[in-house]
């Protein structure tokens, strides 16, 4: 389905797919599907990166024309980065829509060419449920446990720390992995042992650790701050979903403004919210139609104003520009 934004000038933006492609699963801003096994190739997944922006767990009606291709490539980056510096490996295989079967296309379904640039194949995987938060700044709902309790995920922190300071190093701080319109909920490591186990958690943290500490540093020379992240793991499997080896790898996305916290660096000062390249610029939008009583942070979402969309497509685009440049 698309969307038109024509007082923006951006075109048509893709709000959600539609392929003649099985295992179709609409997550909040990606459409899953799976691409059959064919001769001399196995099983994958396709991901399609759509517009659609989601706050506060809720996926809103206005969607970001462009911002799927600028997070597709961000994501690509990233992912590359990370199997280049022997960080993990990746599911990714390919960006080429020119992969997808012709079966996939019809006379209803999204084009082709609406799909480049909006494409990741991947390798198919069993998703890990415990998402990877790692911490290298106090904010979010970080900042609010803290403020409550003196901790974040079970870890002690240090007294008198002030609104997005700078951590003694970073934490990781395992969050669950819930459906659409849930939120996901912080919890302790041994929470998510009793999860998924404690060897595979420990890795899981060696990992997104190692992750953010290569990642920070490559962005802290293009003048980014990564305050917060979060990565996704999975097991390999076969056509027939048996796990194939035990090791995990990074799944979905990886380092984006979607699923981080960009701040720049000329400006940064604790003890106050700090500009940024990531959805923050939404959600303080949307904390302001809270505090005024027009939305209580439950779907269905607000619509968002032109200048919102568009201030939130160039922080997108500042950040990409940066990190790639």
């Amino acid at each position: 389905m698309t969307h038109p934004a024509t007082s923006l000038g951006f075109g048509t933006a893709l709000f959600e797919s539609h392929l003649n492609l099985p295992g179709r699963r609409r997550g909040k801003v990606r459409d899953i599907y799976r691409i059959p096994a064919a001769p001399g190739r196995p099983a994958r997944v396709l991901m399609v990166a759509s517009d659609r922006l989601s706050a506060f767990d809720v996926v809103m009606p206005t969607p970001i024309p462009g911002k799927g291709r600028l997070l597709s490539e961000m994501a690509t980056f990233w992912l590359r980065f990370i199997e280049l510096k022997g960080l993990a490996r990746t599911h990714l295989l390919s960006t080429d829509a020119g992969e997808i079967p012709d079966a996939a296309f019809g006379p209803d379904t999204t084009s082709r060419d609406s799909l480049h640039g909006r494409v990741t194949i991947g390798r198919l995987c069993r998703v890990i449920p415990v998402e990877c938060v790692v911490r290298g700044y106090i904010e979010g709902s970080g900042l609010k446990d803290y403020r409550a309790t003196g901790q974040i995920c079970g870890i002690s922190l240090p007294p008198g720390l002030r609104q997005c300071d700078r951590l003694p190093s970073p934490i990781y701080t395992p969050a669950t992995k819930e459906e659409q319109g849930k939120h996901d909920e912080n919890i302790t490591f041994d929470e998510a042992c009793a999860r998924v186990g404690h060897d595979l958690m420990d890795r899981l943290r060696q990992s997104s650790l190692a992750i953010y500490a290569a990642a920070s540093a490559h962005a802290l020379s293009r003048g980014i701050i990564i305050a917060d992240t979060k990565f996704e793991f999975g097991i390999p499997v076969d056509d027939h979903g048996h796990d194939i080896g035990a090791d995990p790898i990074v799944i979905d996305e990886a380092l984006t403004p979607d699923s981080s916290r960009f701040w720049p660096v000329d400006g940064y000062q604790p003890g106050r919210p700090q500009a940024s390249f990531d959805k923050q610029f939404v959600r303080e939008h949307l904390e302001a139609l809270v505090a005024s009583g027009d939305w209580n942070k439950r779907a269905p979402g607000p619509a968002l104003p032109d200048e919102i969309v568009a201030g939130t497509l160039a922080r997108y685009k500042e950040a990409r520009d940066r990190l790639l440049g």
